[in-house]
């Protein structure tokens, strides 16, 4: 496995954003519970968010994207999907 880093971009309509937010997590709570993702959570001014998942490919990663409610709701407006390398962890020795 290898972890991706994805970059979102949301739309304007936060008021629907809002609405769908509660799904959208427990969607995220079950691929973390697969370990399937590593990590996320939304950028401070609220444009976007930063997801890391674990996947096998880029594939994998499309399809799980695809599956989040956030994306037939129509909140993502933008999806930037790169392989993440790791090289120092706080959570690992150096």
């Amino acid at each position: 496995m290898a972890l991706f880093a994805v970059t979102l971009t949301f739309s304007d309509d936060t008021e629907r954003r809002l609405e769908v937010r509660p799904t959208h997590r427990e969607y995220l709570a079950q691929l973390l519970e697969r370990g399937k993702l590593h990590e996320s959570g939304p950028f401070v001014d609220d444009s976007g968010a930063l997801i890391v998942y674990d996947a096998a490919d880029v594939a994998e990663v499309q399809q799980l994207l695809s599956a989040d409610p956030y994306t037939p709701a129509g909140i993502i407006a933008g999806a930037s999907i790169k392989e993440w390398n790791v090289v120092m962890d706080r959570r690992a020795p150096a």
